[in-house]
């Protein structure tokens, strides 16, 4: 997804992220303090590739080199960074949630509607899941966000069967990963990145150090 409107800061993510959820709430915070608009440049990244079956369901026996060790490391982080932005979240982390029909929602609604209007739709995809335990995966959920949003939810049930875009968001992974991003949240801009979910000032840094 892209814009030339205004000024953007480029953030590569993936909505079964907890660090992505609090990632976009420092960014928030960065944007509110700004004189001058700043648009998110969204691009999708896929934290399942290699673990999911063809059903969409998680594949847990895969070696992905995150054990029981991690996870517990990860939970503490998760909630550490809950009390510094002071964020309510209902999961921790959501590791049986496939992400893959929401980013394709996303990008139709990205391709199709205006900023605001998929901006409102993702920010909706982020609640759902970290403040309300929601399953984004599941087309009827991704329906009901949409509408509320004032997205046709029959035009979002459709995309979720359109085969090109299911290769589109792939290509938009694998253009990712060739782009060297490793990890999400990961903010990008002018050729500068900071990944994971950075404080405002350190966003500041990166967006207004460069400019």
């Amino acid at each position: 997804m892209s814009t030339q409107s205004t000024e953007q800061i480029t953030v590569f993510s993936d909505y079964v992220c907890p660090f992505c959820y609090l990632g976009r709430e420092s960014l928030s915070r960065y944007q509110e303090g700004r004189d001058e608009a700043l648009e998110i440049n969204w691009q999708p990244f896929d934290l399942r590739s290699g673990k999911r079956n063809p059903d969409g369901s998680i594949d847990h026996s895969v070696e992905d080199g995150k054990d029981d060790d991690y996870y517990e490391q990860a939970k503490e982080s998760v909630r550490r960074l809950q009390e510094k932005y002071d964020v309510e979240m209902e999961l921790d982390l959501a590791t049986e949630v496939d992400s893959f029909n929401a980013q394709i929602a996303a990008y139709y609604v990205a391709e199709h509607y205006p900023y605001e209007t998929w901006l409102d739709f993702d920010e909706a995809i982020f609640e759902a899941l970290w403040q309300e335990g929601r399953d984004i995966g599941d087309a009827d959920v991704l329906a009901d966000l949409a509408d509320a949003v004032g997205v046709d939810a029959e035009e979002v049930r459709s995309a979720l069967d359109d085969e090109t875009l299911r290769e589109e968001i792939e290509a938009e992974w694998t253009n990712a990963q060739r782009q060297g991003i490793t990890g999400v949240p990961t903010f990008a801009y002018d050729g500068y990145a900071a990944r994971g979910a950075v404080p405002p000032e350190q966003l500041q840094r990166l967006v207004e150090g460069t400019e």
